[in-house]
């Protein structure tokens, strides 16, 4: 394929992208469908269907497009600063369009497309569970967490209250929340004297 073919069928790709995301904000992901995404981006739904083989698998591809800056985990020493700075950061992210209503749209999707929650596992669950736990354990490393304690469960116990707010009550994840939840679980993690 010469460059500027390629960079056609990437120019054709973001605009399929774009639209599939745009329509989604408009109707909502219920009703967004490959018909609808072929029409207003000027190409055939068989060039969609090229591209990804389901609705779910374009809208995957179209929400993890946009920019999610300042997920990855910092290392300033201080482990709780550097957790609440990316819990804050998701938080944020998750709270306000466009982001929060496509991701709820998205998880929704996931628990009734195994491909869609597969591709969302390996992609973006499993990327940013990999920089949490590097994390951790860097600082269990520096003696910031008690030696015995089990990184992976505190990887779930930190997600876990900001996902069931996100997808089950649909309370906002503050500031002050995050704040809780850290302190609740670095109580159990610090070492004893």
């Amino acid at each position: 394929m010469t460059d500027q073919r390629a960079a056609r069928a990437a120019d054709r790709t973001e605009t399929i992208m774009r639209t599939a995301l745009d329509l989604a904000r408009e109707a909502g992901y219920a009703k967004l469908s490959i018909e609808a995404v072929a029409a207003r981006a000027g190409v055939s739904k068989h060039t969609i269907y090229r591209r990804w083989p389901s609705r779910g698998l374009l809208f995957l591809d179209a929400v993890l497009s946009l920019n999610n800056a300042g997920l990855d985990h910092p290392d300033t020493g201080d482990i709780v600063a550097d957790l609440r700075e990316v819990m804050t950061t998701a938080a944020d992210l998750l709270g306000r369009p466009p982001w929060g209503p496509l991701y709820r749209d998205l998880i929704g999707e996931a628990q009734h497309d195994p491909q869609v929650a597969d591709a969302l596992n390996q992609r973006f669950i499993q990327p940013q569970t990999a920089d949490t736990l590097a994390r951790l354990n860097t600082a269990k490393d520096q003696g910031q967490i008690a030696p015995d304690f089990d990184l992976d469960l505190a990887m779930e116990i930190l997600s876990g209250p900001l996902y069931f707010r996100l997808l089950i009550t649909g309370e906002p994840v503050t500031h002050a929340y995050i704040e809780r939840v850290l302190h609740a679980v670095f109580t159990g993690m610090t070492p004893r004297p």
